[in-house]
């Protein structure tokens, strides 16, 4: 027995522990992760695959004598030959355009102001978030009576202002500004949501920053562009990529004040493909819409990332 021989099982010997601590650390990680991960399963990917699938058939929303068809891609081209799908897809594309810097800039800005000493600061920020937790359904009536024609309150308001200079303004029945209302009326019910976020990064930066850039000299906009805002880099990625995916999924607001009118100026691909589905029942062609708008804003998603990322962000 040479002398390198005890040596070689002295080290095996805490080889052996460490390898069975590894192996216990990596089932306790699969076990923490395996519920998130089945639900994802189960709610995301699974339907996902369904959709799919029945994207590829000629099923209809209601079971009828004649047998379900594989039909390959035959839906997505009727989709893609379809101007009002097109109509649809450019709309939603221009509300997200909008609404992001809107509803954005109105959370930041919000954030920024509740997140100083003031005296209640805690109950304005509940009034300020309040409409994020309030039914869209109800804010889609209390908008609807805001923006009717010719008499509602923000037509009175700008007919007063205006000393009657400026007419009554159909907000909901004129292809130039029914979007717009669409706009201003969303961006007022989920700025709250974003408000927190920001909130919740503008706590997350260390006071010992700010305490070092006053001694260095740095007045407020300095300490607010060399420390908030780069403190705030990965908050505004998230808050970026979750306002666009859910900017793409607007539906309700157009189904209950203009169902898509008026001249189709805001029909969106939501509310395009629950009418292929439901009033229509074609199931399958709306499924084919649903892979589409999934397959959109990931692309979307992604690419907001990367170039996010080649800021530095």
């Amino acid at each position: 027995m040479t002398l390198q021989q005890p040596a070689l099982t002295a080290t095996a010997a805490l080889v052996r522990p460490a390898r069975r601590r590894d192996r216990a650390r990596l089932f306790q990680e699969i076990g923490m992760l395996a519920p998130a991960v089945m639900l994802l399963t189960i709610f995301l990917v699974v339907p996902f695959l369904l959709s799919f699938w029945t994207a590829m058939t000629n099923q209809p929303l209601v079971p009828r004598p004649t047998p379900v068809r594989f039909i390959g891609l035959t839906n997505f081209l009727r989709i893609f030959k379809d101007d009002l799908f097109w109509t649809s897809l450019w709309n939603v594309s221009r509300f997200t355009f909008w609404v992001i810097p809107v509803q954005c800039g109105l959370a930041f800005a919000t954030a920024l102001l509740l997140n100083q000493k003031l005296p209640l600061r805690n109950v304005f920020r509940g009034m300020f978030f309040l409409p994020a937790i309030t039914s869209i359904v109800v804010v889609c009536v209390i908008w609807g009576t805001l923006f009717q024609y010719p008499t509602g309150p923000i037509n009175q308001v700008i007919g007063f202002l205006s000393g009657g200079r400026i007419q009554p303004i159909d907000w909901l029945g004129d292809p130039n500004w029914a979007m717009f209302s669409i706009v201003l009326l969303s961006a007022w019910q989920a700025y709250g949501f974003q408000m927190i976020v920001y909130l919740a990064g503008l706590q997350g930066i260390p006071d010992e920053l700010y305490d070092a850039a006053r001694i260095d000299g740095a007045n407020a906009f300095q300490r607010f562009w060399h420390v908030t805002m780069p403190g705030l880099r990965p908050t505004h990625v998230f808050v970026l990529v979750i306002t666009t995916i859910q900017a793409f999924k607007l539906y309700t607001q157009v189904a209950i004040l203009t169902q898509g009118g008026p001249k189709s100026s805001t029909e969106t691909v939501v509310h395009y493909m629950v009418r292929t589905g439901f009033e229509e029942q074609k199931l399958g062609l709306a499924s084919a819409v649903s892979v589409i708008l999934f397959l959109i804003v990931l692309v979307i998603a992604l690419l907001q990332r990367q170039l996010l990322r080649r800021f530095d962000v």
